[in-house]
């Protein structure tokens, strides 16, 4: 099968797509064909070493942790899940660049009906992400709520659940992306020189939590706009966080299958929208990366390593209703 490696840390260049030898599944665990994958900001640092001392990797690495796709074998013990499933979840062994990955059965949950590929694809990091920084701020309909980096693929999706907990919103995006902001509810502030003015006018001079998915100074600047340490969080500036006693709430703080598919269900019934940049096949993914890399994307960028037309298993599929 093929699967993405890199064999030392590095750029964009270090990444290959390898034959390597098809895994098979353990007690508890099933091989997933997949069909669709994201991407995500942390692989760039994991690959680029910058993250050694926090995420060290094992050459020759995979990467890769969102996935989605059909169930094609079962180990022992399995249970909830039957051949032919589709399913979405994620693998924590950076593995899901691939055609087929090996992953826990407690870490999946059924593809619902009416959601895409690319979207149950990418929305294991993004969503459970997303889920933690709101839960961290804990907005109600009384707060004032900024986002930095709104249209991204964490963005994008805390400002929705941060809308449906009642909180005024504020994200911070570039004009392309404020009319899709509005469009849920949002209010767009244009993000660079002058921000804090430009916030203070949106909020009516008081903000009362934070979300920064971008890094970049925007902790400091929260503090800036008198905003509590405990209502603020951050997802990349850990330094500032632990500077000034804010919160860094992550992937890690809501990786459960339970939470992944409550998201699943909310975004098949079209209550909460992952915006999907664009596709590649797994043979260039190394395009993939430099689009990510640059840091402008509205939303998910996914790999596809199998055509979605195309099932290499006759199974029949089981969706979750």
């Amino acid at each position: 099968m093929k699967a993405v490696r890199f064999h030392e840390y590095g750029g964009i260049d270090v990444l290959r797509v390898e034959e390597v030898e098809r895994p098979a599944p353990g007690p508890g665990q099933v091989l997933v064909e997949v069909r669709a994958a994201g991407i995500q900001p942390g692989e760039v640092m994991i690959r680029e070493g910058a993250r050694h001392k926090r995420w060290p990797a094992t050459f020759p690495s995979g990467q890769g942790s969102d996935l989605a796709g059909v169930v094609v074998e079962l180990g022992a013990e399995v249970r909830g899940f039957a051949v032919g499933d589709e399913i979405l979840g994620f693998t924590h062994r950076r593995a899901s660049h691939a055609e087929f990955v090996v992953v826990d059965d407690v870490n999946l949950t059924l593809r619902p009906q009416g959601l895409s590929w690319d979207v149950a694809g990418s929305l294991y990091v993004a969503g459970t992400t997303a889920y933690a920084g709101v839960f961290a701020v804990d907005p109600g309909p009384a707060d004032t709520v900024v986002v930095s980096g709104a249209a991204g693929g964490v963005g994008s999706l805390a400002v929705q659940l941060a809308r449906r907990r009642g909180a005024t919103v504020i994200g911070l995006a570039s004009e392309g992306n404020h009319a899709w902001l509005k469009d849920h509810g949002v209010v767009p502030v244009e993000y660079g020189e002058g921000v804090a003015e430009r916030i203070r006018q949106a909020s009516g001079g008081h903000v009362d939590a934070f979300i920064d998915t971008f890094g970049d100074g925007y902790v400091d600047l929260a503090v800036e706009l008198g905003v509590r340490p405990e209502r603020i969080n951050t997802i990349r500036d850990w330094q500032a966080a632990a500077r000034v006693g804010a919160r860094t709430y992550g992937e890690g703080a809501a990786a459960c299958a339970v939470v992944l598919g409550e998201l699943a269900r909310l975004a098949a019934r079209g209550e909460l929208e992952l915006p999907i940049a664009r596709t590649y096949p797994l043979e260039q993914v190394r395009d993939a990366f430099r689009e990510l890399e640059q840091r402008h994307a509205h939303g998910k960028i996914v790999l596809r390593p199998q055509e979605l037309t195309n099932s290499h298993s006759g199974a029949p599929r089981r969706m979750a209703k």
